[in-house]
């Protein structure tokens, strides 16, 4: 996943592109005081990044593609399967104390309610459980399954999903977790849902910290 760091003398290349293109390769080592054959490597990176182009007879110009575009492309390559974490969940039979401890024990924001067999269920978040033990209801008596969410009002992500599209559903439906799942049909032919991992804010900020240290 690491974005393109040009050296030192390929970004003066770029420089003297910009200012003076269309150059020839010769008029570039010239300003560089190097030859042309020890150039062409450097030439031939920017071109292949597209960074510059270059034109039969006429020689190199800037092509436009700065480092910005260069990191969007990155990103739109990315899929959720590349930085997906495991799932946190808990059984639909469980408490709401029961969610309220597995919440503090691994330290998450929502947690993805599941059946025996794995399959989505439904997600509970803080707000959720806060909820239920505001009414001054006892959390040992009251099950998840009162207080989380169900489908189809879930926001869900797949593994070839890509993180940009899972991080806009993120930030459009405000929420801090998507449960990553793959789709199954049962004997009845009815759609399950098997949940296979979970992408949250901190999955993206570590990416974006990843791509700050050029990893």
């Amino acid at each position: 996943m690491a974005l393109i760091r040009f050296s030192q003398r390929q970004e003066k290349i770029i420089e003297i592109v910009k200012r003076a293109g269309p150059i020839t390769s010769e008029n570039i080592a010239q300003q560089l005081d190097l030859t042309r054959a020890t150039l062409r490597p450097d030439l031939a990176i920017l071109t292949m990044s597209g960074i510059l182009e270059a034109r039969p007879r006429v020689g190199y110009y800037y092509k436009g593609n700065n480092v910005n575009t260069l990191l969007a492309e990155e990103i739109k390559k990315i899929r959720v399967k590349d930085i997906k974490s495991v799932p946190v969940v808990i059984r639909e039979g469980a408490s709401v104390y029961d969610a309220i401890v597995a919440m503090f024990i691994e330290d998450v924001g929502t947690l993805t309610v599941v059946s025996e067999g794995g399959y989505l269920e439904g997600v509970v978040s803080r707000k959720d459980l806060l909820k239920v033990t505001i009414g001054q209801s006892d959390p040992k008596q009251v099950p998840v399954g009162i207080a989380m969410t169900r489908m189809p009002n879930i926001v869900i992500t797949t593994l070839e999903e890509t993180v940009l599209l899972a991080a806009t559903k993120i930030i459009e439906h405000q929420v801090d977790t998507l449960p990553v799942v793959k789709t199954f049909l049962d004997d009845k032919g009815k759609e399950i849902l098997e949940v296979v991992g979970r992408i949250t804010k901190t999955n993206l900020a570590k990416l974006l910290m990843e791509f700050g240290e050029g990893r």
